[in-house]
């Protein structure tokens, strides 16, 4: 089915007759089609790649210059040292959350759904106390993108936005002082310079960067008194 601008407001129109919730389903709708855009990019570039097409190539037709290619779609640019033992299983979990719903890529989504089970981390403790849980989140998920048509297998590729994430993670740990990247900086990183599908989940449920960060330090401030 052809998507259009006509479409795509009919669709939302029809959720409901509130413009507020209109806006909001909009808003959602705009992060799922970015994500997807950027999946349909990783896809055919890791075509290209391997079909030995090189940087310079994919660039031009990518309307770019090689560096720029290179910069948006190669992964390296986080090294995982710092990341905890949890944070590296929030990795590995968002890309079964990926294979479950049969998509060829790990998106925002599915690092935020990751972030449920890391077994006992602070991210954990946080969306608990908000309220979200992760059969919820993960319905929301699916009413938004949906399933993939077909299983996929192995190690699904971050999207550009979740390789954000995982930069942001690291500068939003030195920020709060800490030499490491645990879960707690894994979700921070969702608000930050991002407009992905988490991020529109996380603030319909009423979690905002300020709250998400007031929590996230009082978690960590009782740890240290305990």
């Amino acid at each position: 089915m052809e998507v259009t601008l006509d479409s795509l407001i009919r669709e939302v129109q029809a959720a409901s007759t509130s413009t507020l919730e209109q806006l909001e389903a909009a808003a959602g709708r705009a992060a799922d089609l970015a994500d997807l855009g950027d999946s349909l990019l990783n896809h055919f570039v890791d075509r290209c790649r391997k079909g030995g097409k090189t940087w310079a190539e994919i660039g031009e037709h990518l309307g770019v210059t090689r560096q720029a290619a290179q910069k948006r779609f190669v992964e390296g640019t986080v090294t995982f040292e710092r990341f905890t033992d949890r944070a590296r299983l929030a990795l590995a979990h968002a890309n079964d959350e990926a294979r479950a719903m049969n998509h060829n890529y790990i998106g925002t989504e599915h690092l935020l759904l990751a972030l449920f089970d890391t077994n006992g981390g602070v991210s954990d403790q946080v969306l608990e106390e908000l309220g979200f849980t992760h059969d919820a989140v993960a319905g929301e998920v699916k009413t938004m993108i949906g399933r993939g048509a077909s299983g996929v297998a192995g190690q699904q590729p971050f999207t550009p936005r979740t390789k954000k994430v995982l930069e942001v993670a690291v500068s939003a740990a030195i920020q709060l002082g800490h030499n490491y990247v645990g879960t707690e900086h894994l979700l921070l990183a969702l608000f930050r310079g991002q407009q992905g599908v988490a991020k529109v989940l996380l603030e319909k449920g009423g979690a905002t960067e300020p709250i998400v960060l007031q929590k996230v330090v009082e978690k960590l401030t009782r740890s240290k008194s305990a």
